[in-house]
């Protein structure tokens, strides 16, 4: 069942994305409709890169406090994923775009998924612990003096 989704999605969006250009480009007419598919893809762009970049900085900041930043991975490849939406020709996949910049939708979705893929038994999380930083783990800091060999055998040492 799972290998034909991909099959009915690709032979389905394209049949729903000509019947939606036909019938929008109907009533607003030719120029109208592909200015509005030029508009989504500039305004997808804009939306990518300030979300984008602020989920990188928030991914950074996890990152930086010993934290593996799952949660900013996913937000990115979501990102990624309504880029491409936008990116593709369309009103249909326009407006999936758009609702995977709601992070709250991004979020929802995200945690369904992971919990459908955990759920059937195919994939395994496993955690070794919170990472520590370096002054956390004991570590002291001090200075080393580099003794070279052939020196100390020309001294008789």
């Amino acid at each position: 069942m799972i290998n034909l989704i991909p099959f009915v999605l690709f032979v389905t969006v394209p049949i729903i994305e000509i019947a939606l250009f036909i019938t929008i480009g109907g009533q607003i007419g030719i120029w109208a409709t592909l200015g509005l598919v030029v508009l989504t893809a500039m305004i997808g762009t804009v939306l990518l890169r300030q979300q984008g970049l602020s989920v990188l900085a928030r991914a950074r900041a996890e990152m930086d406090a010993g934290r593996m930043p799952l949660g900013r991975l996913a937000d990115g490849l979501f990102l990624l994923v309504a880029a491409v939406l936008l990116l593709t020709p369309g009103f249909m996949t326009d407006a999936l775009g758009f609702l995977l910049f709601v992070p709250a939708i991004r979020q929802t979705i995200g945690r369904r998924l992971l919990e459908w893929i955990v759920g059937s038994g195919r994939v395994t999380v496993a955690t070794s612990g919170h990472a520590q930083h370096a002054h956390e783990a004991g570590v002291i800091d001090g200075e080393a003096i580099e003794i070279d060999v052939d020196d100390s055998a020309s001294t008789g040492r």
